[in-house]
């Protein structure tokens, strides 16, 4: 008898969280980084009253709207895997997490919740100064609960605030100090790489809708004046992300050495690192089992070892340091260099836009337009791999230094459970992704059809106008 591919309980819970984690992410960007959008053409189509800022503020609501749901329904499960797959984390860390995870359905999903509504049916019940409210306070609301859900990931990165204590032969974990287990070292560099992540992955999105839409009608007002902001705002973030996450990944050195040991593929310490900002493996087994020293690198020498201890020749402590069992390295190091590739391709893309603004052909259909066409999907796969790095590089802590992954998983669900459990999310998760994309399509063939009676009307007046006599106007 052929018994049935099971998968392990505890792989099988870090790849379902992962797996949740990576559709959910993409839907939690959407919100934090197109809320700043719909403030901007709320504002101005309240202050100029203009009908091109009333559509794109339609426009985009209906596209937070579906990400706001989406995001909701993909996220609810997630919480609910702390007491599925996860019940000895919880019952360990509950009075550390719980607190901001309450804080964060409470105070700033409701908050989002109650004036979105507001702005998709309040327009003509309530006054202008209260809808540009509502815009904002969509805004806060999103990026509070940002806030909330990376306080609690801060804390499991650099734990501190609490003391362990024994009762009844059970360890947990008490809160002593909130506002140092709130408000860790980690919190300000995550929070401030993440949110301009989201606002990337938005503007990339925005500059694509607004190439198809110009490349369909390169006349379309609305639309030229959407790929002028985005492109703008793209050159901007792109920048300060990468000049930032120098920085991050500084105190990621200090705090979490294993980590920057698994994003560089090190395995041995060394003095004078350099640091890899390309890599190429040699053979399919460097894939999947990198070391730095066996692949083709292009390499900055000595800033490795800078990045750790601001001393080009100091040293850079390799994964054989360490006593417990290594990261999962290939997904970390690959992860780490999709990301930065994917950063500079987006400064490069910004750059690009800003030039060809200045030159006056930001419109003209050709290989930029297209270009932006191609990176849409980009902004949110460079920041579902930078999760990758933070998540998986923290293995095999679920809190570091603290607990376990393998300590905080349920001691009672086998692999049966698992294994259709997985295969349940697998499905409904590809069925939502595949309904919000409907959606999505609906939504710009609903616009994509203004645009072409735009182009029409103006074909029409141009007829109209080259039919009109000229003259002095004598009847």
């Amino acid at each position: 008898m052929i018994e049935p591919l099971l998968i392990d309980p505890e792989l099988g819970s870090r790849i379902q969280f992962g797996g949740t984690l990576s559709v959910h992410i993409v839907f939690a960007a959407l919100s934090v980084g197109l809320a700043p959008y719909i403030v901007y053409f709320t504002y101005k189509e309240i202050s100029t009253g203009r009908e091109k800022y009333e559509r794109l503020r339609s426009f985009w609501t209906k596209i937070f709207a579906i990400g706001f749901v989406m995001g909701t329904a993909t996220g609810i499960p997630m919480s609910f895997q702390f007491g599925t797959n996860f019940p000895a984390f919880s019952e360990f860390a509950g009075e550390l997490i719980g607190g901001p995870l309450a804080f964060e359905s409470t105070m700033a999903f409701f908050l989002e919740a109650v004036f979105l509504g507001v702005l998709l049916f309040g327009r003509e019940r309530v006054s202008d100064r209260v809808y540009v409210l509502s815009s904002v306070l969509v805004m806060v609301g999103a990026w509070l609960s940002a806030l909330w859900i990376l306080i609690v990931n801060s804390w499991m990165q650099t734990p501190q605030g609490y003391e362990l204590i024994e009762e009844n032969g059970v360890t947990g974990l008490v809160l002593t100090d909130p506002i140092a287990a709130y408000f860790t070292p980690r919190l300000f560099w995550m929070y401030v790489h993440m949110q301009n992540a989201a606002v990337i992955s938005v503007t990339l999105f925005v500059a694509g809708v607004a190439a198809y839409f110009v490349w369909t009608n390169p006349d379309s007002e609305p639309w030229r004046g959407t790929l002028k902001l985005s492109v703008g705002v793209l050159a901007i973030t792109s920048i300060f992300q990468v000049i930032h996450g120098d920085m991050y990944t500084r105190h990621v050195v200090q705090t979490q050495p294993m980590k920057f040991a698994a994003m560089e593929a090190i395995y041995e310490t060394k003095e004078g690192a350099p640091l890899h900002l390309l890599a190429f493996p040699r053979s399919l087994e460097d894939i999947t089992n990198p070391r730095a020293e066996e692949l083709f690198t292009v390499s900055i020498p000595y800033l490795a070892s800078f990045l750790a201890e601001t001393d080009p020749t100091g040293i850079v402590y390799g994964l054989e340091e360490f006593d417990v069992q290594n990261p999962p390295v290939a997904y970390v190091f690959w992860s780490f260099r999709t990301m930065v590739f994917l950063g500079f391709w987006f400064i490069f893309l910004g750059l690009w836009g800003v030039y060809r603004m200045r030159k006056g052909v930001l419109f003209e259909r050709g290989r930029y337009l297209k270009a932006l066409l191609a990176s849409i999907p980009l902004g949110f796969v460079a920041t579902i791999v930078g999760w990758y790095v933070t998540e998986i590089g923290r293995q095999p802590w679920i809190i570091q230094d603290v607990q376990l992954t393998s300590e905080g998983v349920s001691q009672t669900l086998t692999s049966t459970q698992m294994t259709i459990s997985l295969s349940a999310f697998a499905i409904a998760y590809a069925i939502l992704v595949v309904l919000f994309l409907r959606v999505i399509k609906w939504i710009v063939d609903g616009e994509l059809e203004r645009v072409l009676e735009d182009d029409f009307e103006r074909v029409e007046q141009e007829q109209t106008d080259e039919r009109a006599p000229s003259g002095s106007g004598e009847v």
